[in-house]
């Protein structure tokens, strides 16, 4: 409630000075920027300049010419279709890329490998299984993958075995990719608790979670479209 009320109060900075609009031509406003929305009602807000907008059973907040809407508790320009809270959590979550435990983790070269991605990945989770074709078909990428245990003891298992698999890579993508569980036994001493101690630090709470090399984190298995144009504006 208090992060809403401090984006509010920013965008009521941001509104020019001059005659409030009145709740009528932000409705119209509402409506010609989404017109396939029904707006149910538009009343003011405490706050100069912001008004409540009831829409498909929720309530939203937006400044007088609807160029920006609080939806969710999350801040969205209206204009260029951005999650602008999303922008701002990959940078303020974000992690240097030099400061990533790198030794711990296992490389995956595609092409020259001049670009840099972090990887922080469940054996069994879905939504890594979903990312991964995306991850194959990157250009000029090296990846490092971080084993991350954290959905229970198969999991812890079958990250040693690839861990100590000979080819980890091929073990991995066998895995990943094809659905095929390592065969080779988890034996050898593993980085992994080191893994999973620095993802606690860092507050590394679901996979996947992913670093580039601007440091911007994103958690979650996102469209192939966001993640080549993250990779590609990583400097």
């Amino acid at each position: 409630m208090l992060s809403k009320l401090r984006i509010c109060l920013y965008m009521a900075v941001l509104i020019s000075s001059g005659a409030a609009a009145s709740e009528a031509t932000v409705k119209q406003a509402m409506q010609k920027k989404y017109p396939g929305v029904q707006v149910e009602s538009v009343a003011r807000t405490p706050i100069a300049g912001i008004y409540e907008v009831f829409v498909g059973g929720g309530v939203h907040y937006v400044d007088e010419n609807v160029n920006y809407i609080i939806m969710n508790g999350r801040l969205v320009d209206v204009e260029r279709k951005i999650d602008i809270t999303e922008e701002r959590m990959r940078v303020l979550t974000g992690v240097r890329f030099d400061q990533l435990p790198l030794d711990l983790a296992f490389r995956k070269v595609q092409g020259k490998g001049t670009r840099k991605l972090a990887y922080f990945s469940d054996p069994n989770c879905p939504f890594c299984k979903k990312i991964e074709p995306d991850l194959a078909q990157l250009e000029n990428v090296t990846i490092y993958i971080f084993l991350y245990p954290i959905l229970g003891p198969d999991s812890y298992e079958k990250s040693k075995a690839v861990w100590c698999a000979k080819d980890r890579v091929k073990v991995w993508d066998e895995m990943m990719l094809n659905g095929n569980p390592p065969k080779t036994a988890g034996t050898c001493d593993t980085p992994i608790e080191k893994i999973l101690a620095f993802g606690r630090q860092k507050a590394i709470n679901g996979t996947p979670t992913l670093f580039f090399a601007d440091g911007q984190r994103v958690t979650g298995a996102i469209p192939a479209d966001q993640l080549k144009r993250l990779l590609d504006g990583a400097r």
